[in-house]
C-alpha cells in the first residue's frame, strides 16, 4: 500500500492540548490526524477495598467512544445496560500501561482515574488514549504537587502506544481507519522512553506475518514511541 500523504514508517500529525478541560485536575485532547481523544484524570482520596491500609495508590482508566465518533451513529453503551467486550479490553490495557510508568507506593493511598473519551475515530484510538492518558496522568501528579499532596512526583519514565501493521506485504506506522481495516496484520505497541516494551497486542487478520515483518512492526513501533515520547515532553515544556 503506498501513501500519498507520509512515509510508511511516519506518524500522523500529532497535536496535545493540554489543560482542556479546566475543572479536571490533568486534561488534554490528543490528536492523531482526525483520531481525537479528550482524556482526563481525576484525583480520589481513597484506594479499592484490596488496597485499603497498605499505602498503595491506585490508577485506573475508562474508554468510551461518542455516537457519531464514527462514520455512522452507534448507539451508547449505557442504553444497552453493559459494556462490550472491546471497551472493557481497551480500558484495562490503558489502565495496565499507565500503572507500569508510576510508583503505586510514592503515590499514596488515593486513586487516579482516568477517562478517554473518543470525539472522532479514525484509527488507533486505544493507542491514542494510552498516550493522552499518561499525559493527563502527568498534570494530575502536577497538581498533586502544587497543592502539596505529594512532596515528589511518583512517575518513573514516559509511555506511549502506537498502531502498526502489515498491508499488501508493506509494514506501515500508526495505521488510519481505511488502512486498519484492510491491513493483514494489526499490531499495537506499549512501551517506554527506555524503549521496554509493556505490551504488545498483535493479530494476523488475513495473512500470517513472520519474523522478519515482526521485527519491522517492532522497529517501526519503536521510532513512532519515541517521537511521540519526545512530543509529549516538548509540550510539557511549553505549557511549564
Amino acid at each position: 500500500m503506498n501513501r500519498n500523504d507520509r512515509g510508511a514508517d511516519s506518524l500522523r500529525k500529532i497535536c496535545l492540548t493540554r489543560n482542556f478541560v479546566g475543572q479536571a485536575e490533568g486534561s488534554v485532547l490528543i490528536e492523531f490526524g482526525r483520531t481525537r481523544v479528550i482524556c482526563t484524570a481525576s484525583v480520589e482520596d481513597k484506594v479499592p477495598p484490596f488496597l485499603r491500609g497498605t499505602g498503595q495508590g491506585w490508577v485506573t482508566a475508562e474508554y468510551g467512544m461518542l455516537p457519531r465518533s464514527t462514520n455512522t451513529r452507534m448507539d451508547r453503551e449505557a442504553s444497552k445496560g453493559k459494556q462490550s467486550g472491546r471497551t472493557q479490553e481497551i480500558q484495562r490495557l490503558i489502565g495496565r500501561s499507565l500503572r507500569s510508568a508510576i510508583s503505586l507506593s510514592d503515590l499514596g493511598e488515593r486513586t487516579i482515574k482516568i477517562d478517554c473519551d473518543v470525539i472522532e475515530a479514525d484509527g488507533g484510538t486505544r493507542t491514542a488514549s494510552v498516550t493522552g492518558g499518561f499525559v493527563a496522568l502527568c498534570e494530575a501528579i502536577n497538581h498533586l504537587i502544587r497543592t502539596g499532596a505529594l512532596e515528589r512526583s511518583p512517575i518513573k519514565h514516559h509511555v506511549a502506544a502506537i498502531s502498526v501493521g502489515v498491508s499488501s506485504g508493506v509494514v506501515l506506522l500508526d495505521l488510519d481507519y481505511a488502512e486498519d481495516s484492510s491491513c493483514d496484520t494489526d499490531l499495537n505497541l506499549v512501551m517506554n522512553e527506555a524503549s521496554d516494551i509493556i505490551e504488545i497486542q498483535g493479530t494476523a487478520e488475513g495473512v500470517a506475518f513472520n519474523k522478519a515483518q515482526l521485527d519491522n512492526m517492532l522497529a517501526y513501533g519503536e521510532k513512532g514511541i519515541l517521537e511521540l515520547i519526545a512530543i509529549q515532553k516538548s509540550s510539557s515544556a511549553r505549557d511549564s
